[in-house]
């Protein structure tokens, strides 16, 4: 096991590098001049000086592989730089945000767990009937429905309605604010997690040691519990896994309908101020968090099916 992780993190390593390289890019493959669009003023005039005085300031006057390298040495000891537009520092900013957006990624992916893998397992062993048929219909109105829409909806009826729930905001950051975008973001994730979760469910019903423990009259809570779920949380752990580093990385729509102080909020407000360094900074950290989650999900493949290790061998 260990020799399978350490191969996985060194496959990272390339990764992370073409990362960096992306991220500090965005500078120059962006309209316009970095330094104007900084200091530019309301009515679209720029003072010539400042900005020559900003770039030397900034480093943006030297070379670009030594901008590249001087960036890397801040960004190794966990500096992003400063906000053209405030001053903040990036990466105070960005795991501001981030534990904001990581509380409501972890409600949400309950939620979206807890509804797709019993409604899977359910529709599977009730093949072709009406218990399927509801559960196959949740899944398709789940994945139909955009979640822009949803969430409208959700705010029209809790908080219009039935004024039970805060319609947006994040508040003292306690459930009552929680629930409607959890709610939005989780069923969402839950319609594709289920419809995976029963195509691998009855896949795995037909094998042949499924027959086998049958024939032995091993009870069918044990077959479905011990031999059966297991093998099928496999393609299940992907799509999570995945799913899990979108909530991540904020959830640009949602965030914004709900005016959560998240880090998918940070990445709309910088992109429309041209702040920079935020967004350097929030791509990076973005690629970041989906190559660990990715890193995360080959483990566990390793844990699920062991034959996984021994295969990467050859």
């Amino acid at each position: 096991m260990i020799e399978f992780i350490t191969r996985r993190f060194l496959l990272l390593l390339p990764v992370l590098f073409l990362v960096s390289v992306i991220s500090f890019s965005i500078t120059y493959i962006s309209p316009g001049d970095t330094a104007e669009n900084a200091l530019m003023n309301p009515m679209g005039g720029v003072d010539q000086r400042a900005v020559e005085e900003f770039r030397a300031k900034t480093g943006l006057d030297n070379p670009v592989h030594i901008q590249y390298i001087n960036w890397m040495e801040k960004v190794l000891r966990g500096d992003l730089g400063e906000s053209y537009m405030t001053g903040e520092n990036v990466s105070e900013a960005i795991l501001r945000c981030f534990k904001v957006t990581l509380k409501l990624a972890v409600i949400s992916m309950l939620v979206s767990l807890i509804i797709a893998i019993p409604l899977g397992i359910l529709s599977a062993l009730r093949k072709g009937t009406a218990v399927d048929a509801a559960c196959r219909l949740f899944a398709l109105t789940g994945v139909s429905m955009p979640s822009f829409w949803q969430a409208y909806i959700l705010i029209i009826v809790f908080a219009l309605i039935l004024e039970i729930l805060p319609s947006s905001g994040y508040g003292d950051g306690s459930l009552t604010y929680i629930f409607l975008p959890a709610i939005t973001l989780g069923t969402s994730y839950a319609a594709v997690t289920m419809r995976l979760m029963r195509a691998s469910m009855l896949d795995v019903m037909q094998q042949d040691y499924i027959r086998a423990a049958r024939a032995k009259g091993v009870p069918e809570h044990i077959i479905i519990l011990k031999h059966a779920l297991k093998n099928s949380l496999i393609p299940v752990v992907t799509v999570a896994g995945l799913n899990f580093g979108y909530l991540l990385n904020g959830s640009v729509i949602v965030e914004t309908i709900f005016s959560w102080p998240g880090i998918g909020n940070l990445i709309v407000s910088s992109i429309l101020s041209k702040d920079y360094p935020m967004i350097q900074g929030c791509v990076l950290f973005i690629a970041v968090i989906f190559v660990l989650v990715n890193f995360a999900v080959d483990i566990s493949y390793a844990y699920l099916n062991p034959k996984i290790r021994y295969e990467s061998k050859t």
